[in-house]
């Protein structure tokens, strides 16, 4: 049987359309929902993008809605993605968004913080998606915290344990107390993947000192402290002077501080029971003033944002001993350029191809693509890509089915 010219191009016009249908519907475009949270608003923006799957190109999907309070400052969400939690710093609020399949955000509740400590400063769901940790900046009652004072003498960590439908329930008491005491200044919070420790970071500028604060965890929530001193209980690790931001790798073997006043990454091995012990050649230098940290979710490279040099430095785990060793970006430079100010960074969680910063004050989200074969970074398409005023935290769910495989030592 033959065709004319024109059967022939109709006959391959439509063996393309339906190849091309197989391969969107088997093959997502958007590879993951990007959320951003700005606080120039009052109140506060969510806006939310689609990540492309080919570039990482990000566009925008639909319209902003409320934070639901004032300075929305980090964000988390659960572990099946059908949750985002946002922690609003200055009307002290936790507020609970579910997420839809075309991730639109609805507004599901929110909780006022009282006997739990105010002002939130960071959020962090634990890896079973069973408690949604909240570090804040006053305890209870408290605006100010002077250490060593008799009240009011520092932070408070609160525990909220997390339900099916990603509801929050009361917060795990301690003792008489809704929170577990911390220093003075906390910053940042980051369980272990395995769920035995927690950890917190706080400074005091007066000692010129920063602390770790450890705790051990229960399935239930409840928390013992691990002492940094091993003779003296409810002791801190030391952390430099300004730590600010922490991450953990998917094995739960090695922890990583940025400390914003001396420009670098301070790393340590988890020893038993949430032990922590500083890595003998750290620290690691980055670039100036790093705040944000994360992971790729196959635990092999390491991103730091730096706020002053407007850039993200890279890094390669070595996964037998933690130590991590810069990785350049395809110029042969150090040095990935980002908008200005970038606090807040992630790496998509879908395929783990992709590195994003918030960047607070040109408000803009610069996008990388990553290399997992070296790590090293390169500019994403069409960016930087314009976001709601003063973005101050990211975060990012994947669309469809994707996993990332953790790489073992």
């Amino acid at each position: 049987m033959k065709f004319n010219k024109v059967g022939q191009v109709s006959l391959v016009s439509a063996i393309a359309l339906i190849l091309a249908s197989t391969f969107t519907a088997c093959n997502p475009t958007t590879i993951d929902y990007v959320f951003v949270a700005g606080n120039k608003e009052n109140p506060g923006q969510i806006q939310t993008f689609l990540a492309d799957r080919v570039s990482g190109a990000l566009s925008v999907q639909g319209s902003t809605v409320s934070s639901g309070g004032v300075d929305p400052v980090s964000m988390a969400v659960s572990t099946d993605f059908a949750n985002l939690y946002v922690a609003n710093q200055g009307s002290s609020t936790l507020v609970q968004f579910s997420i839809s399949g075309s991730a639109a955000l609805a507004s599901v509740s929110t909780i006022t913080l009282s006997s739990e400590g105010n002002t939130p400063v960071g959020i962090a769901m634990n890896a079973a998606g069973t408690l949604l940790y909240v570090v804040n900046q006053y305890q209870p009652g408290c605006s100010t915290a002077v250490a060593g004072a008799a009240t009011c003498n520092g932070g408070a960590l609160a525990v909220f344990p997390v339900g099916t439908t990603g509801t929050l329930g009361s917060p795990v008491a301690n003792g008489s107390l809704s929170y577990w005491p911390v220093g003075i200044n906390p910053t940042a919070v980051n369980p272990l993947a395995n769920g035995e420790a927690v950890y917190f970071s706080t400074y005091n500028p007066t000692a010129g000192l920063g602390y770790l604060y450890g705790f051990t965890s229960s399935t239930a929530g409840a928390l013992t402290s691990i002492p940094g001193n091993a003779t003296i209980s409810g002791t801190p690790f030391f952390a430099g002077v300004k730590p600010v931001g922490i991450a953990s790798t998917p094995t739960s073997r090695f922890v990583y501080v940025t400390d914003f006043a001396q420009n670098e990454i301070i790393a340590y091995s988890v020893l038993g029971n949430g032990v922590l012990q500083p890595l003998i050649n750290g620290p690691f230098k980055t670039g100036n003033q790093p705040s944000a940290i994360t992971i790729d979710p196959r635990g092999i490279y390491i991103y730091v944002s730096n706020e002053l040099d407007n850039s993200v430095s890279a890094y390669e785990i070595a996964l037998s001993t933690g130590t991590p060793s810069a990785a350049v970006n395809t110029t042969g430079s150090a040095t990935n350029t980002t908008g200005t100010q970038p606090v807040a960074i992630l790496v998509d969680p879908g395929y783990g191809r992709f590195v994003y910063t918030a960047n607070f004050l040109d408000n803009s989200v610069t996008g990388f693509e990553l290399n997992a074969s070296t790590g090293t970074l390169s500019p994403a398409q069409s960016g930087p890509y314009p976001t709601v005023g003063q973005p101050a935290a990211i975060a990012s769910v994947p669309h469809g089915n994707h996993s990332v495989e953790v790489v073992q030592p």
